[in-house]
């Protein structure tokens, strides 16, 4: 019978990277998230759909290994279980813990983010599991977005009250926290189920913690974000209170870095010297007024922006090309 004492239970033999001391050496995250540096992602699908409330995904497998080439340094994966014609919008259609698996196997660099999953329509422990296999299996590149929802319609089709989502996000995350970090850990729910300390949950992340980010306010103060997660990803808000509200965010961290990032639908257009614009939450321009907008963005502390491509006019692979060729060596260390 083969014996398994002094086994180390805490690693199962999945991947090669070993543990990391410290959140700041997860391979995913160290790579998203800077101090007073700026990177740029890409919000699935990679590809324009402008007026259509679904992406074809026809060439996505091209498009991710494409991006995986360049210095992008994350794909964010939306959680959108239904298409509701009131929304008008799927996300990338297919779930995003699936998508963040196959995305594992197809990509061999690039940051893999969910962007973010809706914790009070699904269970936490499920979700855990699913995280920490995933950044097992992409050895550290995957970072977890949690959000609470706003689709009324989503909740009520899962039998779940909208009304608590603020609260049971909170919960979801304790859960999550606590089995993904303790060894046979011992945490009392509100909302789920009791961990009594008699089982463990495998495989542990590759870091101390899994990186955890807010997707949204998720109806939270500013404290509790900071004090329970590793970052804040919003929509792109004016740019004109931008600098405070980031200021507002890291107020109280007491020197502990809260990276913050935002979203944004995005349109970058042929001509170099375009204006830039901000209408219909699209971002639009050429690329030299982009350039000097981020640049000032990274000085007021922005360290992460993700681009949803979906009102792009040109080809997919033409922008891409000029984000990598023009825009993103301006932002490299």
């Amino acid at each position: 019978m083969t014996s398994f004492a002094g086994a180390d239970i805490h690693r199962p033999p999945i991947a090669s990277l070993p543990y990391l001391k410290s959140i700041q050496e997860h391979p995913g995250y160290s790579s998203v998230f800077k101090s007073d540096r700026l990177t740029f992602g890409l919000v699935a699908p990679l590809e324009p759909y402008a007026g259509l409330p679904w992406p074809t995904l026809d060439s996505h497998a091209e498009a991710v290994r494409l991006v995986d080439k360049t210095d992008f340094a994350a794909i964010w994966l939306r959680d959108v279980p239904f298409y509701d014609p009131g929304f008008g919008d799927t996300g990338q259609v297919v779930d995003p813990m699936v998508y963040a698996g196959w995305l594992a196997a197809s990509t061999r660099r690039i940051a893999i983010g969910t962007a973010g999953i809706v914790s009070p329509l699904r269970d936490p422990l499920i979700v855990a599991k699913q995280a920490t296999s995933i950044d097992r299996l992409s050895n550290g590149r995957f970072i977890l977005g949690l959000a609470t929802g706003d689709r009324p319609s989503e909740f009520a089709a899962f039998g779940s009250d909208i009304g608590n989502r603020v609260e049971r996000y909170r919960d979801a995350l304790g859960v999550i926290r606590a089995a993904t970090e303790q060894s046979f850990p011992q945490h009392l729910s509100r909302f789920y189920g009791a961990l009594d300390g008699g089982l463990d949950m495998l495989p542990k992340p590759v870091a101390p913690s899994l990186p955890i980010i807010a997707i949204g306010r998720a109806g939270q103060d500013f404290g509790w974000l900071g004090n329970n997660t590793d970052g804040w990803l919003w929509h792109l808000s004016d740019p004109a209170k931008l600098a405070s509200v980031i200021a507002n965010w890291r107020s109280g961290s007491e020197g502990r870095f809260r990276p913050y990032g935002y979203g944004t639908m995005f349109d970058l257009l042929a001509d170099p010297n375009a204006s830039l614009e901000f209408k219909q939450s699209t971002m639009r321009g050429g690329r030299n007024a982009l350039i000097d907008h981020w640049k000032r963005q990274r000085d007021e502390g922005v360290n992460h922006v993700a681009l949803h491509m979906k009102p792009l006019q040109r080809p997919f692979a033409d922008a891409i090309a000029e984000m990598a060729d023009h825009v993103l060596p301006e932002f490299a260390t």
